[in-house]
């Protein structure tokens, strides 16, 4: 295809994302299915431009002064530095199935509309509803957070230290280590129209020395600081992710109790457990009162609640245009059903961890606060000091509203947005 149908084809994707709320992933493969034709550099370049319009939705709509899907998939290509405009009108002049490019589009493409007069919000590409409690958040860092979030993210994995050393997996696949994790590597984010690899196909994937995990979410899992012979609980486990880490962190010693409420979600974890060799997770199908006998026993109760997904909106940029008000609400009441009923696990001197994708103080410090007004019997310990401990003072350090919880950010820690605070049971 040429330059003209890509960005044809991804206007029509973007078009079933924003006004039909198609997501993204979804929408793309429909169109592939519709167009066989289009080989898998065409798909993955018109997977660029599609996600790209939807990390900066409102800046290109501001400097493009249009919001229509054609203008947004042109200013992804222009300001995401694809091509140049030169280059464009080159490449799609005489392309019958391309609309040539207008005098007007073209006066905006050169930048006759200056996004320094933009409001924040939309210079931070953040939602104007949610803004104020994003500004408030993050304060004079605010438009920086929201501009890491509209960045490409890079291919994170973690080394699953059960069956292999991270320096040997590098090796073997030419990858970089991360900054912060010990057990992570990194692959920057993707330029023009290239595509990470495919880490899947490779054998250190398929036998388990390797899973696919941002690095936030990498380290999270370490702040929990599992060791070898505790009792965990992961309550909100989801495909397993975490547990996994959890299991690998403790050298397959103890026992990781790995729930969550909805079965579907659980299911992956049996197949990456054994592909792991972590010998030492047991699976918990809901309900909850398959629990029964873990009350009062864990030394450590994680829950990775469920939330809005904030701190993913680099990987999952449609998410950002769909997150309504009602929702943010409902998650907001689940995170407090789901912390009143995990904290009963925790054993006297034991450990409750509380863990978002979040970036918003209402899914977290907020909640956190709340939690602790309701329930007696625990405190909230310093996860900032737990940081330094595990990674040292000489390194990027999460953001800290309070001085006790931490919220790592694509800005500030260089990875998604995560929130972690720990709580201690009285003895």
């Amino acid at each position: 295809m040429r330059l003209g149908g890509r960005i044809q084809a991804a206007a029509e994707v973007l078009e079933d994302v924003l006004e039909r709320r198609t997501p993204a992933t979804m929408a793309l493969r429909d169109w592939g299915k519709s167009h066989r034709f289009a080989g898998s550099k065409d798909r993955n370049a018109i997977g660029n431009i599609v996600h790209d319009a939807l990390r900066q939705k409102s800046s290109i709509a501001f400097r493009m002064d249009s919001e229509m899907p054609r203008a947004l998939a042109l200013g992804a290509v222009i300001f995401g530095d694809l091509v140049t405009l030169d280059e464009l009108l080159e490449q799609t002049e005489g392309d019958q199935h391309f609309a040539a490019v207008t005098p007007n589009e073209i006066a905006k493409l050169k930048g006759q509309i200056n996004l320094d007069e933009a409001p924040d919000w939309v210079r931070a590409d953040v939602p104007e509803w949610i803004w104020p409690a994003f500004e408030n958040n993050f304060t004079e860092e605010a438009i920086t957070e929201g501009q890491a979030l509209a960045a490409r993210p890079p291919l994170d994995m973690r080394v699953n230290t059960i069956k292999a050393a991270r320096d040997d997996v590098a090796k073997a696949l030419g990858f970089a280590p991360t900054e912060l994790s010990p057990i992570g590597l990194r692959v920057p984010p993707i330029e023009g129209n290239g595509r990470h690899p495919n880490v899947q196909s490779e054998p250190q994937f398929m036998m388990g020395e390797l899973e696919i995990q941002d690095e936030g979410s990498q380290l999270v899992s370490l702040l929990v600081a599992a060791q070898p012979g505790d009792s965990v609980l992961d309550f909100c486990a989801g495909g397993g992710g975490k547990s996994l880490a959890l299991a690998a962190d403790m050298k397959g010693e103890g026992e990781v109790h790995a729930f969550d409420i909805d079965k579907r979600r659980l299911a992956p974890t049996y197949e990456r457990a054994m592909r792991a060799g972590a010998n030492n997770i047991k699976v918990h199908q809901p309900p909850q009162d398959s629990l029964s006998d873990l009350i009062g026993k864990m030394d450590r109760v994680l829950i990775d609640a469920p939330c809005t997904g904030v701190g993913t909106w680099r990987r999952k940029p449609d998410t950002k245009w769909r997150m309504t008000e009602d929702a943010l609400e409902r998650r907001v009441k689940e995170q407090k059903v789901v912390l009143d009923a995990a904290h009963q696990y925790v054993r006297p001197g034991g450990l409750l961890f509380y863990v978002t994708c979040s970036m918003l103080a209402e899914e977290n410090e907020q909640q956190v606060y709340q939690f602790l007004e309701r329930q007696e019997g625990f405190t909230l310990l310093s996860a900032g000091e737990v940081w330094e401990d595990r990674f040292g003072v000489d390194k990027p350090k999460p953001w800290s509203e309070d001085g006790l919880t931490v919220t790592l950010t694509p800005a500030s820690t260089h990875t998604d947005g995560f929130f972690f605070a720990v709580m201690e049971k009285s003895k």
